[in-house]
């Protein structure tokens, strides 16, 4: 199908700012012309951009697609098959958005990824870890100190986020298999966590043997490796061992954001996740210790993006939404909005989420880009709101050259 965008303002993804009067072709799924005069080419359909705003489609980078709760000990005893239901759901719930692509960094499968390749599923495209590996005691044991068996929870069919490993045989075996399993990169639980019974913020996880085993596995398949971080000490240690994309990021310092710059490692912030289980601790059961831990990265989450920003570290979009909170994703925007410009988290949702999936044919509008669009009822650039919510200012999206919400 070929699409003509006429009198669009366009934001590239790339730039700092938005282009007024632009017309823009879409043709056998790309972007096949843009330019600041009317297009000649014949179209099967022509869409009057005037007062709205075209751009790419959304990224985000840190999702849990198939976590149907937040309560991720009690998703192990969910039945598979109500989850993937769920996970269907989900994703076309986050196209509605806006987000055409997710990076899913634990509990997403291949079969769920080739399910939405194939129009199987209408929701957004999936990149995917598969299971995250994590230590005995670490962000994937949700045991506590009452269960002792680790029993189901290596069993590759339930809905699970991650597989326990310990030593560097088992780490190169879990990152080979995961890989098999169809996975595009692998993800680690290299510092303590939120969520887990016994391990506090402040524990590193993984040995350095560990993770460069992990990490050698990775790039011999021509891949990365994305670790679960929040200390600048466990940052550090993920980073300098070769660890691409660090996740979170919450208590990073300035020293520590330089590494990350230097060694061109990305980082990806998750802050509207916090806000959620702060908000709805009480709903979710969440307390003690844990809503202690949530707190502590909580109140350090803007602070960590004016490091960042100040170090010129990489920083991609993420959210890591569990359960029913998915609805609060574009939140997100508003969040990061207060400490940075709004053209700064716009490119961290587009190009440079698409740097961090090795996607070069995405997160930008230009000639020769997948067409992947959003048409935005206002101008993002002086007014996030327009992406708040569930797409209501969103009325039409395109995803690889088809027209996949359409509330013109």
């Amino acid at each position: 199908m070929r699409i003509k965008f006429e009198n669009c303002t366009l934001f590239d993804g790339v730039s700092d700012e938005a282009k007024p009067g632009m017309h823009v072709l879409v043709a056998e799924g790309q972007v096949a012309e843009v330019s600041e005069t009317e297009i000649s080419a014949e179209a099967d359909r022509v869409i009057d951009g005037t007062g709205h705003t075209l751009m790419p489609g959304l990224i985000d980078a840190h999702v849990h697609i198939a976590a149907a709760t937040p309560n991720l000990a009690a998703l192990e005893a969910m039945h598979p098959t109500y989850v993937a239901h769920w996970t269907a759901r989900n994703l076309g719930e986050m196209l509605d958005r806006g987000f055409t692509t997710v990076r899913d960094v634990g509990g997403g499968d291949a079969g769920t990824k080739r399910a939405q390749a194939e129009g199987m599923i209408r929701g957004s495209r999936i990149s995917t870890s598969g299971k995250a590996l994590g230590q005995t005691g670490g962000h994937t044991d949700f045991r506590g100190t009452s269960r002792a068996d680790v029993g189901d929870m290596q069993r590759r069919h339930l809905p699970s986020l991650g597989r326990i490993v310990d030593g560097v045989p088992a780490c190169l075996q879990a990152a080979r298999d995961e890989l098999r399993l169809g996975a595009d990169f692998v993800k680690i639980m290299a510092n303590g966590g939120v969520a887990t019974p016994t391990d506090p913020i402040d524990w590193i996880q993984f040995t350095p043997e560990e993770i460069q085993a992990i990490v050698t596995v990775a790039e011999a398949a021509c891949t990365y490796v994305a670790a679960h971080t929040y200390t600048a000490k466990a940052i550090e240690h993920a980073c300098v061992n070769g660890v691409r994309t660090l996740e979170h990021c919450n208590l990073i310092d300035d020293r520590v954001a330089g590494i990350l710059k230097d060694r061109g490692a990305y980082a990806v912030p998750t802050l509207v996740i916090y806000d959620c289980l702060d908000r709805h601790a009480d709903a979710i059961g969440l307390g003690g210790d844990n809503r202690v831990k949530n707190r502590k990265v909580r109140e350090a989450g803007l602070n960590s993006l004016q490091i960042l920003q100040k170090a010129g570290t990489k920083m991609g979009f993420g959210t890591d939404l569990l359960g029913w909170m998915n609805q609060h994703q574009s939140d997100e925007f508003a969040l990061r909005t207060q400490v940075l410009p709004n053209a700064d988290v716009l490119k961290s949702a587009t190009s440079v989420n698409a740097e961090i999936l090795r996607r070069p044919d995405l997160g930008h509008v230009s000639e020769g880009a997948t067409a992947d669009l959003i048409l935005v009822e206002g101008d993002p650039l002086s007014d996030i709101t327009c992406l708040l919510g569930q797409g209501e200012h969103i009325p039409l999206i395109v995803q690889d050259g088809a027209v996949v919400k359409d509330h013109l």
